[in-house]
């Protein structure tokens, strides 16, 4: 098979696929990326290189800038598509990350190739991440710009021959009338790497924590408003007070990767900070981890909180059921679909500080009524998210649309999760 990956960062959610299909000396893998990152390396892969022009212009109106970008995108992966087929590479399948536009003009070049888009987010004013907190009302300009937004993923989903999701919930978000043309496939867990350790002790390069029994997680990519960074903080604060031997790692960025920034140019770490007056002895911003200190994090955590809007759901939170963590989640619809509170982990109201510390004392307080949680909580990822049984879920959904023999319309690859 030859095989054309679009993704502006790499590996990015295809580095499982890419690896299996690199790895297979009859096929030929090409992934174009803006971001080359040469310290990544998958043998079998080579990396084609995009490069916009230029970004888009001040001057553009608000609503237009995303599609402005999706088109000048669009237009640096055309060109490189271009080079490629002068060089005799023509793919059996496009497989491209729908919304930044690398995929907007792939059938330009190769009319007769299948497309499969990763649907990964579709913008709603209503009912979702938007108009989640009632503390920041949607204003008329908020709720066309978003409208707008879609643009570029609506012309993706005209023109590719097929899409995945890697959740229902995300696939609920796009029009009802085009779901059908999606499959759910999530990305899939490495469950013999992100696995329990019953002996697991903490100990980063700067920070040791050996001896530390009461360890609660926070992991997001950044400390913002979206991953419930505000609530969390608050939430320490009376853990703190109640639990003097607690520590809490937090894993992230000081960045907002979702959401508004604040207008003054703070961190949402430091605004929370000058706010909640905290023990900082007993609360350690670690920074983004290599995978190998993340594991040890999660494993070592007595209790995980992951709260999230409706929104896109993180690996990590997969990844720490994995471990057998105890999972604090907000009852948000992302959470539930794996998450169904007293079974296989904890749910709170995303904004109720004092319930996520009430349920940290609970999970604290009775280690031994937590056990079969954890236990459960490792099972689902293993009935449901294991990468062994996904990827080749996948790979089968690429050969079907490379060969131009995509699932039946509304069939899916993997079944709806039914909780009791």
């Amino acid at each position: 098979m030859r095989a054309l990956f679009l993704h502006p960062n790499f590996p990015a959610q295809y580095r499982h696929i890419i690896t299996a299909l690199g790895a297979d000396p009859n096929n030929q893998i090409i992934f174009g990326t803006k971001y080359e990152r040469p310290e990544w390396k998958i043998p079998g892969v080579t990396k084609a290189l995009f490069t916009p022009n230029r970004e888009s212009a001040p001057e553009t109106h608000q609503y237009l800038r995303g599609i402005e970008s999706a088109v000048i995108y669009g237009q640096a992966v055309y060109r490189m598509a271009e080079k490629l087929k002068s060089m005799g590479f023509v793919p059996d399948i496009v497989c491209g990350h729908s919304g930044w536009g690398p995929t907007l003009f792939v059938k330009e070049v190769f009319p007769d190739t299948p497309l499969l888009c990763y649907f990964e987010w579709f913008y709603n004013a209503k009912g979702s991440d938007a108009d989640f907190d009632p503390a920041d009302p949607l204003t008329v300009d908020d709720m066309a710009r978003i409208r707008v937004k879609n643009c570029p993923i609506l012309i993706d989903l005209y023109s590719c021959d097929w899409g995945i999701s890697p959740t229902y919930w995300q696939r609920s978000q796009f029009p009802p009338e085009l779901q059908s043309k999606i499959s759910v496939i999530h990305d899939g867990v490495d469950t013999t790497y992100f696995k329990p350790d019953p002996d697991a002790k903490l100990v980063l390069p700067n920070l040791d924590l050996s001896q530390v029994d009461e360890i609660v997680t926070y992991v997001a990519r950044g400390m913002e408003p979206y991953r419930g960074f505000p609530e969390f903080i608050e939430a320490v604060a009376y853990i703190q007070e109640r639990r003097p031997n607690c520590h809490v790692v937090v894993v992230g960025s000081e960045r907002v990767c979702y959401g508004k920034s604040l207008p003054n140019g703070m961190s949402y770490k430091d605004k929370m900070l000058a706010q909640i007056p905290l023990d900082l002895s007993r609360i350690h911003f670690v920074g983004p981890l290599p995978y190998g200190q993340y594991l040890k994090v999660i494993q070592a955590s007595a209790v995980h909180v992951y709260l999230t809007r409706p929104f896109v759901l993180s690996w990590s939170m997969i990844e720490s059921l994995s471990t057998g963590c105890l999972v604090i989640g907000s009852d948000t619809p992302p959470i539930r679909e794996v998450i169904q509170d007293g079974y296989n982990g904890l749910l709170v109201d995303f904004f109720s500080p004092k319930q996520i510390a009430d349920r940290v004392d609970e999970v604290l307080d009775h280690p031994n009524r937590m056990a079969d949680l954890r236990v459960r909580a490792r099972e689902t990822v293993i009935e449901r998210y294991d990468l062994s049984k996904l990827l080749s879920k996948q790979l089968q959904l690429i050969e079907q649309v490379a060969q131009k023999s995509r699932p039946t319309s509304g069939e899916q690859i993997s079944s709806q999760p039914v909780i009791a």
